[in-house]
């Protein structure tokens, strides 16, 4: 049996929020089920812009959705009236205010849900799975991904028999708590059947604050460890300057040493005051 983790749920608490952040004593379920049918809702209302995760906040009588998306123009609309329109949509399945907020997700390239969902649609439309797979990979890569993994499952192909198709490129640390690894799921849904498609992103090391204290205090210690280094070297440049080196001294000088050292040396038997 496979002992295989969620990427998420493995990091939820440590490197990874809660994607609902609110808490009742009572009708637990009932706001569970409410925010699983607002997500369904938003998704596949927000189908064409590339939603990539939705976070839901409550207090009394209000309810505060976050929309990570990579086409903000599309849930605005122009002037606004396509958010408006969700608003009032979202606000028939609750009885509580709705605001809405609207994140862009910069790189889409290196997001997992979206890159899943991507490759999903490129399967429906009948392009080479192997292609697909492929040319995300790479594109992913040459955005700054770590490292990143890709399987798809099913009758790819329409083969008959349905198998399970992967690329990995990178290094991809599923078991490390402080490695920052985004996870995405689609399907796609072809004349043949459903095809899986599972994505995982490695993004590099979230350090907590313990181990971000313990990073500044190691970058301090070899700061003065260099500093030490150049004074030694330094200590090490003046002890080996030759006896015979006269130093130039600035004819604005008005200190005592360099009077004395600007003084012109009288040769022996002449009288004083002689040219």
């Amino acid at each position: 049996m496979g002992q295989k983790s969620h990427p998420y749920g493995l990091r939820l608490g440590y490197i990874k929020d809660w994607k609902g952040k609110w808490f009742a004593r009572k009708g637990f379920g009932d706001l569970l089920h409410e925010d699983l049918r607002i997500r369904k809702f938003l998704k596949n209302r927000l189908k064409m812009a590339g939603v990539s995760d939705i976070t839901i906040e409550r207090s009394v009588g209000k309810l505060r959705i976050w929309i990570y998306t990579a086409r903000p123009g599309i849930v605005i609309g122009r002037g606004g009236q396509e958010i408006n329109s969700v608003r009032e949509e979202v606000s028939k399945l609750t009885g509580s205010e709705v605001f809405l907020d609207i994140k862009e997700v910069k790189v889409p390239q290196i997001d997992a849900q979206l890159v899943s969902e991507n490759i999903a649609l490129q399967l429906e439309k009948r392009v080479a799975f192997r292609k697909a797979m492929k040319k995300a990979l790479s594109s992913a890569m040459s955005r700054g991904a770590g490292g990143v993994k890709i399987r798809c499952k099913g009758r790819l192909g329409g083969s008959e028999i349905a198998r399970t198709e992967g690329y990995k490129q990178g290094k991809v640390p599923l078991g490390t708590f402080r490695a920052n690894v985004t996870y995405g799921f689609s399907e796609a849904f072809t004349t043949y059947g459903t095809i899986g498609v599972k994505v995982w992103i490695y993004l590099g090391d979230v350090l907590v604050k313990r181990e971000e204290a313990e990073r500044v205090k190691k970058l301090e210690k070899r700061h003065l460890q260099k500093v030490e280094a150049q004074q030694v070297l330094a200590d090490k440049a003046k002890q080996t300057v030759p006896s015979d080196h006269v130093d130039l001294i600035s004819p604005h000088a008005t200190s005592e040493s360099a009077k004395e050292s600007l003084t012109v040396h009288e040769l022996p038997g002449e009288p004083k005051g002689t040219a």
